[in-house]
This record gives C-alpha cells, sequence and structure tokens, in this order.
C-alpha cells in the first residue's frame, strides 16, 4: 500500500505561487498586489479562498494587508526575526534550557571569530571598534549596553558574510537578547551586573585587538571562554534556567 498523498488546499496553491514571486524578486518589497478581483480571475478563485491565501502569506510576514475600500496586499520582504520567533516557541516547548542555547552560540560565533581573524574583510576592525566605542558609551545605562553587547556579538558573525551562518547565529542572538534583557529587567543596577557588564566590555575589548592581530587561535578561545564563563551574567544559572520567550 502507497502512503496517502496529501492534497494541497486551493488557498495553499495560491499563496505558493505569490510566495514565489516574491522571493524571486518578481514582485519588489513595497510592491502593491494587483486588486482582489484581478487575483481572483488570474487564480480562478473565489474571494474567501484567496483571502486565505493573504492570511497564510501575512502569517509569515511576506505581506501587509490594509483592509477597507482603500485597502489592499502589499509586498513585505521576509523577516528573520519571524522564524527566530518560531523556533523560540519550539525551544521552549522543549523546555530547553538557557544553558543549551548558549552551547549553541559557543560553537558558532567562535568559529567566526577565527575566521574573522584569520581573513578580516575591509573595513572590519573599524567597524568592530565602533561597535566597542558604542559599548564604552552606554557602560553606565544597563538597557543600552546590553544592546550595544548583543549588537557586537551580531556583527561578528555579520562580518563573515556567510548568510546560514547570520540567519541561524542571528535566531540564537533573538534568544539571547530577550534573556539578557529580562536579567537587567530583573536585576536593575545591581553593582554585581555593572561590574559584570564591564567585564564582557573588556572581553570584547581584546578580542578586537587579537583579531586585528591576526593571531586567530587566541581570538577563538577567548571567545569561546567568554561565552561559556561559569560567571557569565545570563550564564551564571546554569542548566537549570529554562527559556521563558513567550509574552
Amino acid at each position: 500500500m502507497g502512503r496517502r498523498v496529501r492534497v494541497p488546499k486551493t488557498a495553499e496553491l495560491v499563496a505558493s505561487a505569490l510566495r514565489r514571486q516574491i522571493i524571486r524578486g518578481e514582485l519588489a518589497v513595497d510592491d502593491v498586489l494587483p486588486s482582489e478581483s484581478a487575483l481572483m480571475e488570474q487564480f480562478g478563485v473565489s474571494r474567501p479562498t484567496l483571502r486565505e491565501a493573504f492570511r497564510v502569506l501575512e502569517s509569515e510576514s511576506l505581506i501587509t494587508v490594509r483592509r477597507g475600500v482603500h485597502g489592499g496586499a502589499r509586498v513585505s520582504a521576509p523577516d528573520p526575526e519571524v522564524a527566530a520567533r518560531y523556533a523560540g516557541l519550539i525551544l521552549e516547548y522543549r523546555h530547553t534550557s538557557l544553558g543549551d542555547v548558549f552551547g549553541a552560540s559557543a560553537i558558532i560565533e567562535p568559529a567566526c571569530v577565527r575566521a574573522l581573524a584569520q581573513k578580516p574583510p575591509a573595513g572590519a576592525v573599524a567597524r568592530l571598534r565602533e561597535a566597542l566605542d558604542a559599548e564604552k558609551a552606554a557602560l553606565e545605562d544597563p538597557d543600552a549596553l546590553v544592546e550595544a553587547q548583543d549588537r557586537f556579538h551580531g556583527l561578528l558573525v555579520e562580518l563573515t558574510g556567510n548568510q546560514t551562518l547570520i540567519l541561524l547565529a542571528g535566531m540564537l542572538r533573538y534568544i539571547v537578547d530577550r534573556a539578557n534583557a529580562a536579567h537587567v529587567a530583573a536585576e536593575g543596577s545591581d553593582p554585581e551586573h555593572a561590574a559584570q557588564a564591564r567585564k564582557g566590555h573588556r572581553a570584547h575589548v581584546r578580542l578586537v585587538n587579537l583579531i586585528e592581530a591576526g593571531k586567530a587561535e587566541e581570538a577563538a578561545k577567548l571567545w569561546h571562554r567568554h561565552i561559556t564563563a561559569a560567571d557569565d551574567v545570563v550564564n551564571s544559572a546554569g542548566p537549570k534556567t529554562l527559556l521563558e520567550l513567550i509574552d
């Protein structure tokens, strides 16, 4: 006996056709889709079916729909945060620990650091030093400092130019960013937190110096220690700390 094949709903087929046009660039960001009547005629479907297809694409953040007389559907760029939120939902459902997420970051980010130190792209060190300046300017503001330091982590991956790593690491950073923000909100201006934040900034400075000097292995080892250190502010709670991302 063969496997039962699920036949896609008509709305799914319409959504797939429009999705393909968006991804291929045949429909550009901010383009307004043809009117409902034109699309109904093009695909040979009813208005309810077309609107169901729109809801599918809206859920993927590929279009935004304005209702009413002057409404319509407008194309949006695929949003990595949508993937990050869904990944976070799956991890939370699986009772994933925060330490598990940091462990994944400790695999990805040091490898990116090593690649940067071995062959930094033009302007990479300058951009990293700009990020350090932003951190330094935010040392007295816990919320701003968390954002600046998270941007630094993201920049390390971005500078590799590897789009797959950028997407995967960005999903992890979304989860870590929210954990960091929640920690700051809970701890406020706690002196220990401020000391740890400064310690983190000093590690960032040392890292950039190592990247600039081309010391790839030293840079990678430093960054691995930085992410997995037992006294890291957010990671200090260890494996028992579960993700809590749902608002």
